[in-house]
């Protein structure tokens, strides 16, 4: 059975007038049990886990200013959120969706969090709406608890995974790979182990071209037992802070090649949602809704 991870928390109110589409991570849930992909027993609801878990990925130091809102005023501007308690816990739950669900995907082959894919979080500071870093926190996880060895992430949101090139920098047990638009946020980047930066309104065909030549290249090459796969939709053409034009039957397309390069290759994959802003909320929701339709499709 697929198995998701999903907390009310997730759905966290923002002040009005916030661009971060919160309702989102709401929404998803009822359509795929109301359309039929998913039902209840799908889900499951993660909780706060373990203060050790992040030790593994982020600074102390920063962890607990995070924690106790001790950040100092540029820090905590560069996380983009007005920080409170519940959305730190909502960070943190995050975090233990995207270990669970690791180790449902070590049994089922696949497992999915609603929300995550909080890629901007360095090991020492967050940026961009991200504050832990829940692949990164995953991926070092199953290696300390002997699930795995060398883990692919497999990084296909618009923005480069800037945080997670920098914790894994030094660590050949991980290999980064992100492909982004070249012109978008962040417009430093960090150096992932592969960087494809793409040209603006780079459309399906071209995408797709390069994707399908990279990855299975990618996993041969480095033969990782265990992939993290941060499928955001801020591909789309119609996305506020993306600048590629894909169309959702080729973000579509994206997913079902990822899913079934690793359901072909048998590693277990793990997939956070990450970003996705487009004006229209129905076509987030349906963008994202693929990624889980597909899971269904190829693996059950």
């Amino acid at each position: 059975m697929l198995k998701i991870a999903f907390h009310p928390i997730y759905k966290h109110e923002l002040p009005k007038g916030h661009r971060f589409p919160m309702e989102k991570y709401d929404l998803l849930p009822q359509q795929l049990i109301y359309e039929g992909t998913c039902i209840k027993d799908n889900f499951f609801e993660p909780k706060i886990p373990n203060n050790r878990h992040f030790f593994a990925v982020h600074d102390p130091e920063y962890f607990f200013n995070l924690l106790n809102i001790t950040l100092s005023q540029k820090e905590a501007r560069k996380i983009g959120f007005p920080l409170s308690e519940e959305l730190i816990a909502r960070e943190m739950i995050i975090t233990d969706g995207t270990i669970k669900a690791s180790k449902f995907a070590l049994k089922n082959g696949i497992a999915m969090n609603i929300a995550g894919g909080t890629h901007h979080a360095f090991s020492n500071r967050g940026e961009a709406f991200c504050m832990l870093n829940d692949q990164a926190i995953g991926a070092k996880y199953l290696q300390q608890e002997g699930l795995a060895k060398k883990i692919l992430i497999v990084d296909l949101d618009v923005h480069q995974g800037n945080g997670t090139a920098e914790i894994f920098r030094n660590d050949a047990s991980v290999f980064t790979f992100s492909m982004h638009g070249k012109s978008n946020y962040p417009f430093i980047k960090e150096t992932s182990d592969l960087d494809i930066a793409l040209k603006n309104e780079t459309k399906d065909a071209e995408y797709l071209s390069v994707l399908k030549k990279t990855l299975p290249k990618l996993i041969n090459q480095e033969k990782p037992d265990f992939i993290y796969y941060l499928c955001g939709v801020d591909v789309l053409e119609t996305d506020k802070l993306g600048k590629l034009s894909l169309t959702i039957e080729g973000c579509k397309e994206r997913d079902r090649f990822v899913l079934q390069t690793c359901h072909d290759f048998n590693i277990p994959v793990m997939c956070s949602m990450g970003g996705g802003y487009s004006p229209i909320i129905k076509v987030i929701v349906d963008a994202h809704a693929n990624t889980f339709r597909l899971a269904q499709e190829i693996y059950f």
